[in-house]
């Protein structure tokens, strides 16, 4: 019988992890930097060509201007 291997999906994972521009290898988060109210600044790097990119992120995403559309008249169907 042949052996089941799990398989780690990264869009899974918490922390969703950006690809590099540059060789589109996963980034690893480096650091959470306090940013604007209600935002976090994070810091990902490449280890394969250290590239380096910060971006911004909102702590709570039911906060976040996308989600606007909750106190909307869109209700779910019935």
């Amino acid at each position: 019988m042949p052996e089941t291997k799990a398989r780690f999906d990264p869009t899974l994972t918490p922390i969703e992890r950006p690809r590099c521009p540059k060789c589109q290898n996963r980034m690893m988060l480096a650091r959470i930097m306090n940013g604007p109210p209600g935002y976090d600044l994070r810091r990902f790097e490449c280890a394969k060509c250290t590239y380096v990119e910060t971006k911004m992120i909102c702590k709570d995403p039911m906060k976040a201007g996308s989600a606007g559309w909750i106190n909307s008249d869109l209700n779910p169907a019935s």
